[in-house]
């Protein structure tokens, strides 16, 4: 998101700390010790966590850092795969195939929620145009 008149600047820099501050917490949260953590509700909440913590970044990065989007979900994907691997380095946590697959998911969910619906609606419209000139009579 640029800064001009209909995005301020201050709308753009709180995008940019929200961002890096949220990229932090998953990666300080992720390399924790299992011991500092809440006990799990349920088996599959590791994975929903994942996936959450991650739509949240790839929105958080989308609208801070529109330009490229698949730069940033790029990278992000990299940033999980990253944290996966040095969980496995560390004593206290060990990385997953699954908890990935579960960032990009939510990397996948992100992206979703961040598409601008004046870019959507376009290309619905486009996509409709074919299927409405072959329905007209001749």
């Amino acid at each position: 998101m640029r800064a001009d008149a209909r995005n301020p600047q201050w709308l753009h820099r709180g995008l940019l700390v929200c961002f890096w501050s949220a990229a932090l917490g998953v990666a300080v949260l992720s390399l924790m010790p299992i011991a500092y953590l809440p006990p799990q509700v349920f088996s599959l909440w590791d994975k929903a966590q994942h996936a959450l913590a991650f739509t949240a970044l790839a929105l958080l990065g989308l609208l801070a850092y529109p330009r490229q989007p698949w730069r940033m979900v790029l990278a992000l994907l990299a940033f999980g795969g990253a944290i996966e691997l040095a969980q496995a380095a560390t004593g206290w946590r060990y990385g997953e195939w699954s908890d990935w697959l579960a960032d990009a998911v939510g990397l996948a969910a992100g992206w979703a929620l961040a598409w601008h619906p004046r870019r959507l609606l376009p290309l619905l419209a486009r996509r409709s145009q074919p299927m409405a000139k072959a329905a007209e009579p001749r």
